[in-house]
């Protein structure tokens, strides 16, 4: 059966390392673009989907999740920072939303009105889209 999701941050990938802790395990992931991407899962899910480095999978990611830097954050907890560049803002009366595209994918962020013009986000920014990895949620492709 095929499931439709309202995440439309759906990046697919191969499972590269799994690093399990009493409760919570790491998922490192290799998205088709060759970005590194961790996901923070519990240990049962990684059971439950029978996840192993080479399992190919889906990293979902809801786009009030990701925020956007206008280059490199340093000094930052958040270990997924994606390069790419925009491709598209869409402006609402409150929200923006910015598609970003990086090696053969696009995400979206969705932020506020305010935080996009104030970076002046605009198609042809450079921007890092950071997602912290208790944000990424995986499928089994």
């Amino acid at each position: 059966m095929l499931m439709t999701l309202s995440i439309r941050n759906q990046l697919p990938g191969t499972v590269t390392a799994i690093t399990s802790g009493e409760v919570m395990s790491t998922v490192g992931i290799r998205l088709t673009g060759g970005q590194n991407l961790t996901a923070a899962i519990t240990k049962e899910a990684v059971t439950d989907l029978g996840l192993a480095p080479g399992s190919a999978v889906r990293a979902l990611v809801k786009s009030t999740e990701v925020a956007l830097a206008t280059g490199p954050v340093e000094g930052l907890s958040i270990r997924n920072q994606l390069p790419g560049t925009v491709t598209a803002v869409a402006t609402g009366a409150a929200m923006a939303s910015v598609k970003v595209a990086f090696d053969g994918t696009e995400i979206t962020a969705a932020i506020t009105k305010e935080a996009a013009a104030d970076l002046a986000l605009a198609a042809g920014t450079t921007v890092v889209a950071l997602i912290k990895s208790t944000e990424v949620s995986l499928a089994t492709a």
